[in-house]
């Protein structure tokens, strides 16, 4: 079976080094904690995955997903690792709280030292549509 992963929007944040700065600054002990109303109903199979961040309509960065936890508030934790990784863009629409995400579907991770992760957004959306990255 494939992995499941999810998406959230990163609300208020408008590139991936304001995303980076925020999760760095509610970082604890190496783990990094969203709140969500609900615990989604496929929980056991996003331990492992990934939640992926989108910022104005592209995914740009994901964290591993370690655990849920509940809060005394009666919400649910979504407990991650407190690193941030660059993914190769994607454009994906905004939607409220959360959204499944297939491993066919998931950005790959940028793990290279070529520097295309660090190119604009915009600009890497359209060398990949010309094929050109």
């Amino acid at each position: 079976m494939s992995q499941l992963h999810m998406t959230r929007v990163a609300v208020g944040c408008p590139d991936f080094p304001a995303l980076s700065e925020r999760i760095a600054s509610r970082t604890e002990q190496g783990e990094v904690h969203f709140a969500t109303r609900f615990k989604p109903k496929r929980a056991d199979e996003l331990i492992g995955g990934w939640l992926h961040f989108i910022v104005r309509h592209t995914i740009v960065g994901r964290v591993e997903i370690l655990r849920f936890a509940d809060r005394e508030d009666g919400r649910i934790d979504i407990v991650c690792r407190g690193v941030l990784e660059r993914v190769h863009p994607k454009p994906k629409r905004a939607h409220q709280g959360w959204r499944y995400l297939t491993e066919a579907e998931a950005p790959r991770g940028i793990d290279d030292d070529s520097g295309i992760g660090n190119l604009p957004p915009d600009l890497y959306r359209e060398l990949a549509e010309l094929s050109l990255i």
